[in-house]
């Protein structure tokens, strides 16, 4: 499941982005080009790190809000909403391209130059991004959820069927069916469904089919073309868990090898859904590192 669950430090940086206490956060809104607010709230202080959600996730409900107070105390880290979660707008028609111009309105506000961790579809987001973007300058990945060879069942008919539910209007289907695509058990999905995260899930189900469009590409059983992130030169981290499925560590493995200039580390006892106390650190170590 999605979690719904030093170089130059302050070059071109905004002074007001430089010395924030750690425990202070303030919000704001970036304009992306075409025109969509995207909110987004920063916290702590130094060098600015972009954090990507995943599916269902935004800055109320997920990693990013726990991740950036661990990180806080290194890092000056953006938090956002992605277009149609939260507090963001959603422009139709929606394109991936669009999700990537989001991130860079957030990098711009950001100085125009920042480190950046994506999670699960937000990894291959965040990656999408690093290939356009050149202010991105070291990207952390954890999870991307790539199926590239038989260890798991391919998702096609998975997102299909959440692409109708969203059009019937059937969000809460289209959140089953999510849930159930990536491994959670029936009898768990019908429990959440007489708690309050269900209303939460489903206020942004109507997103799912966005990062169906971000991922389904490479959830084929397949395996990566090679070249194709031939131009993702800064250091990247891709990382996964050791209590997560093969099909997951085979495809983050197989990421890594793909990219030119990437490290690859398997967490211990960590799984899809992260734990900012046993990351941060991992992180801070990268994205410290000396090149």
């Amino acid at each position: 499941m999605e979690q719904a669950a030093r170089t130059s430090v302050n070059r071109g940086v905004p002074a007001q982005s430089r010395a924030l206490p750690k425990t202070t956060a303030t919000g704001g809104k970036a304009i992306s080009r075409d025109g969509t607010p995207i909110a987004y709230e920063r916290t702590g202080s130094g060098h600015p790190l972009i954090l990507v959600d995943g599916a269902l996730c935004w800055r109320g409900m997920g990693p990013s809000r726990p991740l950036a107070k661990a990180l806080g105390g290194h890092f000056t880290v953006y938090s956002y909403d992605r277009r149609g979660r939260g507090e963001s707008g959603d422009t139709r028609p929606y394109d991936t391209e669009r999700e990537v111009e989001d991130i860079e309105a957030v990098l711009m506000a950001a100085g125009g130059e920042a480190f950046v961790w994506g999670m699960s579809s937000g990894a291959m987001l965040a990656l999408m991004a690093t290939t356009r973007l050149p202010g991105i300058t070291k990207l952390a990945l954890y999870e991307a959820p790539l199926i590239v060879d038989g260890s798991r069942a391919t998702t096609e008919a998975d997102w299909a069927a959440i692409r109708a539910a969203v059009a019937a209007g059937q969000l809460g289907e289209a959140v089953r069916a999510f849930l159930k695509s990536v491994g959670m058990p029936g009898l768990l999905i019908a429990l959440m469904r007489l708690t309050p995260i269900w209303r939460k899930l489903k206020a942004v189900a109507r997103t799912l089919p966005y990062d169906g469009a971000i991922v389904a590409g490479d959830q084929l059983g397949k395996p990566l073309i090679s070249g194709r992130w031939a131009s993702v030169t800064p250091p990247v981290l891709v990382s996964d868990g050791g209590k997560s499925p093969a099909w997951m560590r085979h495809g983050n493995r197989a990421l890594a090898e793909a990219l030119p200039n990437a490290s690859y580390v398997t967490l211990a006892g960590q799984n899809h859904m992260l734990k900012a106390k046993a990351h941060a650190p991992v992180l801070v170590d990268f994205f410290n590192r000396q090149p």
